[in-house]
């Protein structure tokens, strides 16, 4: 400048300082100029907020300026090709990847939602009540966020015998049996299929309910008859000195019942709460006196008659009236008594034919091997003896102690068959 100061006149010089200055005015107006012809745009990128001006005819020239690419699943709150123009908010959100498994089955989704209520709705997704979701309405949504659905389905339940239908996503039976508040007894109760199997959605369970309870039951005694000669009555009499008594025998089972009905009872436990006590009888041994001389001519002149009438008639007699009749004492005895072995004096096996008509005989009165009809009991064979079984006195056998007791002890006619 000093140079040109020096090589020009004042007049020149004052000349050039103007024009740079006219320059210089021209440039700042058309930079001033150029500035305030831009475009102020309002750009909201995922949320954080800029203000940028720009002289780009379009959004997408904008966007390229500003360093944004746009995805295809990204939100453009205007299209790439739309005019820019001043005061306008531009809106931008990229959208996240999200993973949904319903029942195994997977899909992919991309979203701008904020959270997961409106990512499902944006989705059309809607589940049930019942259904196993892994992710809440309220929470966010990241990139790579993986909901899994598991959809709940019913399934039957028979318990006790009572039928009910639950919800369930699937688990183990002893899972859906304690979120449905239904208690079992593993050690007792029957529960199909096994406690750890896995349901699936044709799975029925079925849960039988065991009880185990203790039960006691009375049962009697049956007295046996001690018989004592006495030589005060006549023979084919006898008195009851003492009564005989019962005793009772408890019997201490284990009862099984399932849903409610009894399918077992075992017998764990035998008890004498009383012994029975023996009835005491006297058996006369007192000879009968000798009939008078009338007494037996009576008997001889019956006697002739009796012949006189032809043996025909005298066989038809005896068969229809029978031989020599007592009265005596009958008891009853069966096969399986205390101290029996099963088979008679004479042999014959009871065990093998418990409903053969046989009695106990004092053979001093019926031998043994007589075939007799018993008041009550029928024709039988006198094939038995007993320690009891003393004088007027017999045992009759019969299939069951219950018709033994049943029979008790009687007095009945015996007539001698042959």
């Amino acid at each position: 400048m000093r140079l040109i100061h020096r090589l020009m006149p004042a007049s020149k010089m004052k000349l050039v300082i103007s024009s740079i200055g006219v320059l210089a005015l021209v440039v700042f107006s058309s930079v001033v100029l150029f500035e305030a012809s831009k475009a102020e745009v309002v750009i909201t990128d995922n949320g954080e907020t800029q203000t940028v001006k720009t002289h780009t005819n379009t959004v997408e020239g904008l966007l390229a300026e500003v360093g944004i690419t746009v995805g295809e699943h990204d939100e453009l709150s205007y299209d790439k090709d739309a005019p820019i123009e001043d005061g306008m908010e531009l809106k931008y959100d990229t959208a996240k990847q999200v993973l949904v498994t319903i029942d195994g089955a997977k899909q992919e989704y991309f979203t701008t939602s904020a959270t997961v209520e409106g990512f499902l709705k944006e989705n059309n997704l809607s589940f049930a009540d019942h259904d196993e979701i892994s992710h809440t309405d309220k929470e966010a949504v990241e990139d790579g966020l993986h909901i899994e659905v598991n959809q709940a389905y019913k399934i039957t339940i028979i318990d006790g015998g009572e039928k009910k239908m639950v919800w369930t996503t699937g688990g183990s039976v002893e899972e859906i049996l304690n979120s449905n508040e239904i208690m079992v007894n593993k050690k007792l109760d029957k529960i199909e299929p096994a406690i750890d199997q896995d349901v699936t959605k044709d799975t029925a369970i079925s849960i039988v309910r065991v009880e185990v309870a203790n039960d006691e039951v009375e049962e009697k005694i049956a007295f046996d008859t001690e018989r004592k000669n006495d030589s005060s009555l006549l023979k084919g009499k006898e008195e009851v000195i003492s009564e005989g008594q019962e005793g009772i025998l408890v019997k201490k089972f284990e009862v099984t019942f399932e849903n409610g009905k009894e399918v077992s009872r075992e017998l764990v436990k035998e008890e004498v709460a009383s012994e029975s006590k023996d009835q005491v009888v006297a058996v006369g041994t007192k000879e009968e006196p000798k009939p008078q001389p009338k007494q037996e001519q009576n008997l001889v002149t019956l006697s002739s008659e009796s012949q006189s009438s032809g043996s025909t008639k005298s066989e038809s007699s005896n068969t229809s009236s029978g031989g020599k009749e007592y009265t005596m004492t009958a008891s009853a005895y069966t096969a399986s008594c205390s101290g029996c072995s099963g088979y008679t004096a004479t042999g014959i096996n009871l065990i093998a034919n418990p409903n053969m008509k046989v009695i106990a005989v004092d053979p001093s009165v019926i031998p043994l091997g007589t075939k007799v009809w018993v008041e009550g009991y029928g024709e039988a064979i006198a094939s038995d003896t007993g320690g009891h079984i003393v004088g007027n006195r017999i045992d009759i056998h019969v299939p069951t102690k219950a018709e033994a007791y049943k029979w008790g002890v009687k007095k009945v006619k015996v007539r001698i068959i042959n």
